[in-house]
């Protein structure tokens, strides 16, 4: 298992892109490309596999495509369309990063739809398992490699800075749904893992007790949401990034999820259940 910081936005330990043998998961943004292709030299990745179709997880895929054609990228049927027509997707982000989209996700570059895996969740392809993970995004899923045991989690296992166990649930709008979140992590608890490998930032063997962690963080960020503004949410957020971590580690971990962006996921997703109910 090679770990491969891409540095983004020239900043370490924000976005991983793991490498296990001629695979690549989650490459990172496009922006962060030139650093991702410095790294694997004359290596060339016969798959990409994508845990979900956030920027700073498949943005650069794309890209990839157009340098070479015969890659295969593996994707959840729900965001396969979005990697053929990214418009939409890049719309709603712009929404997010209205001011340095360009900069902080570079070009979003459209794959053929020849190139594509799609992926419904339960399969095993090539010595990995497959499984629906939704609750950070409608369109999640993480993979077992089945000869190491690690797990690869994109964001349903959170984020978390290498310096410590402090780990955060990312909740970002549209996609957020608590109560599948949970029963993702069920999922993944249930594969036993050896080792978690999360995009942002790095792998952990402490399976269980980061787990547990992040369920307790996931109650206790929810709640918070219900009870405070968007201010007073991104204020405890980063309050509580800096208790946790040093100076250095904060920005790192705040790059990665973006204290501003967090309370807007948890209030769509408890006001589209309240008119769930009422209807």
């Amino acid at each position: 298992m090679r770990p491969i910081d891409v540095k983004h936005l020239g900043r370490e330990q924000v976005i991983c892109c793991w490498k296990v043998g001629d695979v690549l998961v989650d490459p990172g943004p496009e922006s962060t490309l030139d650093t991702l292709l410095a790294e694997l030299g004359d290596e060339r990745p016969r798959a990409l596999l994508l845990t979900h179709i956030h920027f700073d997880h498949a943005g650069a895929a794309g890209a990839l495509v157009r340098l070479w054609p015969e890659l295969e990228v593996w994707v959840h049927e729900k965001g396969a369309r979005h990697m053929v027509d990214p418009t939409r997707l890049v719309a709603s982000s712009r929404q997010l990063n209205p001011d340095d989209f360009d900069a902080r996700w570079g070009e979003v570059v459209p794959i053929p739809e020849r190139a594509l895996r799609v992926l419904h969740g339960g399969e095993s392809i090539d010595g990995w398992d497959i499984a629906y993970t939704p609750g950070h995004a409608k369109h999640h899923v993480s993979y077992r490699h089945r000869e190491s045991g690690w797990v690869f989690a994109g964001d349903t296992c959170g984020v978390r800075h290498p310096s410590s166990g402090f780990v955060l649930p990312p909740t970002p709008p549209p996609d957020v749904d608590i109560e599948a979140w949970y029963a993702s992590l069920d999922v993944i608890e249930a594969w036993e893992p050896d080792t978690l490998a999360i995009t942002h930032f790095g792998s952990y063997s402490d399976v269980s007790g980061h787990l547990g962690r992040l369920r307790a963080s996931l109650e206790h960020w929810s709640e918070l949401a219900r009870i405070v503004d968007a201010g007073a949410y991104e204020a405890a957020l980063r309050a509580a990034e800096h208790a946790a971590l040093d100076a250095a580690g904060a920005e790192s971990f705040n790059q990665a999820i973006q204290a501003e962006n967090q309370w807007p996921g948890l209030e769509r997703y408890f006001r589209k259940r309240a008119e769930a109910r009422a209807d």
